[in-house]
This record gives C-alpha cells, sequence and structure tokens, in this order.
C-alpha cells in the first residue's frame, strides 16, 4: 500500500493541512499476488519434496512421508503468504482457522492424489513417484491460492 498526498497547505509549526489516501501499489494486485505465490510456493514445494525425499531416504512409508512433508510445506507457507503476499493482518483465531480447514481439505486432496497417481503408473515407471509428487502439488497449489485469496486472507473493508 502506498501514500498519496494531495495538494494542501502547511500551516504554522510545519503542519499539514491537506489530505492523505491510500492506494494500492502495482503488485498489490492479482498479478502480484500471483508472482509472489508461486515464488513462494516454489520455496515451500523445495521444503516439501526435500522433506518427502529425506523421509523415504529414511525408509519411511510412502504415504506418511508424503504427509509430514506436506504439513512442513504447508506450515511454511502459512507463515511466508500471510506476510509477503497477502500482506495480512494477524487474523486471529478465525484467520488460522480457516487455513487450518482450507489445508486440511487439500491435505486429503494431495495425498488422495498422489496415492491415485502411484497406483495408476506401473512400478518400473522411473518418474513415478516425482510425477505423483508434482500432479499432487499442482492440484493443491490451485485450489490453495483461490482460497487463500479469496476467503481466508481476504481484504477486509477499512472501517
Amino acid at each position: 500500500m502506498w501514500l498519496h498526498r494531495t495538494e494542501g497547505n502547511r500551516a504554522v509549526g510545519g503542519s499539514y493541512t491537506g489530505s492523505v489516501t491510500a492506494v494500492s501499489s502495482p503488485s498489490s494486485g492479482l498479478t502480484g499476488q500471483l508472482v509472489r505465490f508461486v515464488l513462494i510456493g516454489g520455496f515451500c514445494a523445495l521444503v516439501d519434496f526435500g522433506v518427502y525425499q529425506g523421509l523415504l531416504a529414511l525408509g519411511l512409508w510412502v504415504h506418511a512421508a508424503k504427509a509430514v512433508s506436506f504439513v512442513a510445506g504447508t506450515t511454511t507457507a502459512f507463515f511466508l503468504n500471510r506476510r509477503f503476499t497477502f500482506a495480512a493482518e494477524r487474523g486471529g483465531v478465525g484467520q488460522v482457522g480457516g487455513f487450518a480447514l482450507l489445508y486440511t481439505v487439500t491435505f486429503f486432496v494431495n495425498v488422495g492424489v498422489n496415492a491415485l497417481v502411484l497406483h495408476l503408473l506401473p512400478d518400473t515407471f522411473g518418474w513415478r513417484i516425482t510425477l505423483a509428487w508434482v500432479v499432487a502439488q499442482g492440484i493443491a497449489t490451485v485450489i490453495n491460492f483461490v482460497m487463500l485469496r479469496t476467503v481466508v486472507f481476504r481484504a477486509r473493508p477499512m472501517p
């Protein structure tokens, strides 16, 4: 948000008698949010994928590894998107609750799509786990952006 000062008169003591209007910065619209969301999402995807691969390397069951990695990426996404993508004020219990509900739904969508793609691809396909992760992540990302922007971190009217 930028402040725009209209012309006014300077009074005694250097005070200003004009008006100040809040205007959106060029990067606060849909395009700016989408760019920031994608960049933050890329970072969070690296967190998710790194945790996923690390847990698989430790021998954890593939679906448990996916669940834990999703939670790690999601937690990172909440804090970064709230601050940098949507510039949301601390929203208290309602915002956290909305986020938790959204990510509970996308958690099951993400893990379910991952399991479905793993089931559909032959075991001999070399990129099977990676492709399943990418498809699941892509679908969850679209759901998350739309719901975060329109519900969880929506702009509140100024009183």
